[in-house]
């Protein structure tokens, strides 16, 4: 295509760097014939996702049985506890509200899209491991089961198949952010390549809610409001935030008028989610309650700034003011995007928005696991695609990933005793750098000249490189 925006000559630091190659390409290049840039980004994101799973091979050799070495080799994961603890080495269906089933396992505490999915690969464990005899199983205390050698063969399976669900997760993301504007399929390179992205990929499911995400922006792109509605509703029966980006939608319309598209879109949403959480609460519907109990109860947590306020004061702070008073910096947060959005000179793309909406319930949240940074990505490739602005952001995500783990591990506590205060600024730092990129997505929408997009647009109609690249 001879008007693709080119990241080496409008990216400062893709310009810099393919200096070492032969530098920007030029107006007369060739075209490999079948590495086009989708492939390429596919073949990163591959690459990226594959090494997720080389880093996390510390745990998979001893099924995650080592306390420390999950901690000391950063390569934690939800995933092998939760087959034994929720049930699934019995095959328990997650809304399962038999007594002695309940009795044994706690009810799955996520959005019953993970559930399914989870569930879904266990059946898939249990056949591939020579279907065992569950009723055997059924007798032994639930404690025995994690350490057994035919459970741990399972687990190991269990966690392969997973990955092979999110590996898929992930291209197809690659694939619709490379797709959400024809012009500009390598600003999905900075999805596809991310650090982030490998370290995180496996600790939870959070990627099959990410590649709704992408998928409703790329349907949007493509002025489909029904599907865009569908595909926000099934992410938000996965996990709640994807919700949020009715909230775009929504500013979006208002700004161009719009109103029928929003009320469309909305309805396909509710369909959906409605659609999509019938089986589980139709089997069990107090356990399918349990993921909103599980989250209103909840404290401080990890990585957020209530934690940090809480542990700095040595103060008790509990659930219900940090509920409170995080739906209502959030709300105000909102109000702010929305004032942002119908004030901004020119209508605000649907990934600017969603980030901003996103990124503000994180920082006021209750808990800010290290596996949230999939959330933003792809919004924030999409809001504000440089090089530089995204590896500073990541680069403040990879300490936090690091910190998160030393602290859980124990390896941050000081010698004399006392917090952990290396903890608390890893967790500064993560704020500050999403806080950097807020402010540069801010400023783009309020002046539309420094968005990268709009330039690279404008450069591309008017069939001309810019003579210099410089910072934007």
């Amino acid at each position: 295509m001879t008007d693709r925006v080119h990241p080496t000559r409008s990216d400062p630091v893709v310009a810099a760097v393919s200096a070492g190659v032969g530098g920007p390409v030029g107006s007369r290049a060739g075209r490999h014939p079948w590495w086009t840039p989708v492939r390429v980004v596919l073949a990163l994101a591959a690459l990226a996702f594959a090494l997720g799973m080389v880093q996390k091979s510390p745990c998979y050799e001893d099924t995650w049985s080592d306390g420390q070495q999950r901690y000391s080799q950063m390569c934690y994961s939800d995933l092998p506890y939760l087959y034994t603890g929720r049930g699934f080495v019995e095959l328990a269906w997650p809304y399962d509200d038999d007594a002695e089933v309940r009795g044994r396992y706690e009810v799955m505490e996520y959005p019953v899209g993970i559930s399914y999915v989870a569930y879904g690969t266990a059946w898939a464990t249990h056949l591939l491991t020579g279907s065992p005899d569950l009723a055997e199983r059924f007798t032994r205390p639930v404690s025995e089961l994690f350490g057994d050698e035919e459970v741990q063969g399972e687990i190991r399976w269990f966690v392969v198949l997973s990955a092979v669900g999110l590996a898929l997760a992930t291209l197809l993301t690659a694939w619709f952010l490379a797709g959400v504007d024809r012009r500009r399929p390598w600003d999905a390179a900075m999805f596809a390549a991310s650090p982030a992205l490998a370290l995180t990929a496996l600790v939870n499911w959070d990627l099959l809610a990410v590649v709704f995400v992408a998928g409703a922006v790329w349907a949007w792109a493509r002025g489909r409001p029904v599907l865009t509605g569908v595909l926000i509703g099934l992410g938000t029966a996965t996990k709640l935030y994807p919700l949020f980006l009715l909230g775009a939608v929504l500013v979006v319309c208002v700004c161009d008028k719009r109103v029928r598209d929003f009320l469309v879109t909305t309805a396909a949403a509710a369909g959906a989610w409605l659609l999509a959480n019938a089986p589980a609460y139709l089997s069990g519907p107090e356990e399918w309650k349990v993921f909103w109990t599980f989250n209103s109860e909840r404290g401080p947590d990890l990585g957020s700034l209530w934690l940090v306020v809480a542990q700095a004061t040595d103060t008790a702070i509990d659930a219900s003011t940090v509920n409170t008073w995080s739906w209502l910096l959030f709300g105000a947060w909102c109000v702010g995007v929305f004032v942002l959005g119908v004030l901004a000179p020119k209508t605000p793309r649907l990934a600017q928005l969603g980030f901003l909406i996103v990124a503000g319930f994180l920082l006021v949240n209750k808990v800010y696991s290290p596996q949230y940074v999939l959330w933003l990505l792809p919004l924030a490739v999409l809001a504000r695609p440089r090089w530089r602005d995204q590896l500073v952001w990541q680069g403040s995500e990879v300490l936090y990933f690091a910190a998160v783990w030393w602290y859980l591990g124990g390896y941050l506590a000081p010698g004399g005793g006392g917090d952990a205060g290396f903890y608390w600024l890893a967790i500064l730092v993560r704020v500050a750098g999403e806080l950097f990129l807020i402010a540069l997505v801010v400023r783009d929408v309020l002046v539309p000249r420094h968005d990268p997009v709009r330039i690279d647009d404008a450069v591309v109609e008017l069939g001309r490189t810019p003579a210099r690249v410089g910072p934007s």
